[in-house]
């Protein structure tokens, strides 16, 4: 299995989700992490945020009113780095996708 960036979202209402983005693979991949440098929609207060948190599978929660593209630079311990981008989903209770 290789490292991917997997996604929760939660409307909260008047055009806002709560959102968090997190790596998923094997136990021994994550272990390979030293830490993910997200980068976010320049229109974010501190667009790139580093994450160290093994516990959370190097996880990330914020709030947004649109959907992005977001990056993650996966730096493992050996010193090589992965590269992943996620396209953010964000849904309405419906089920129905947000358009913005």
């Amino acid at each position: 299995m290789a490292l991917s960036i997997q996604q929760s979202q939660d409307y909260k209402g008047n055009g806002y989700w709560g959102w968090s983005v997190w790596l998923d693979g094997t136990p021994e991949e994550l272990d390979s992490v030293d830490q993910v440098m997200w980068i976010l929609d320049p229109t974010f207060h501190n667009p790139v945020r580093y994450v160290s948190d093994r516990a959370t599978n190097f996880r990330i929660e914020t709030f947004t009113w649109g959907k992005f593209k977001l990056y993650g630079t996966v730096m493992h311990r050996d010193g090589h780095q992965t590269k992943l981008n996620h396209d953010l989903v964000l849904l309405y209770p419906d089920g129905t996708p947000s358009l913005v």
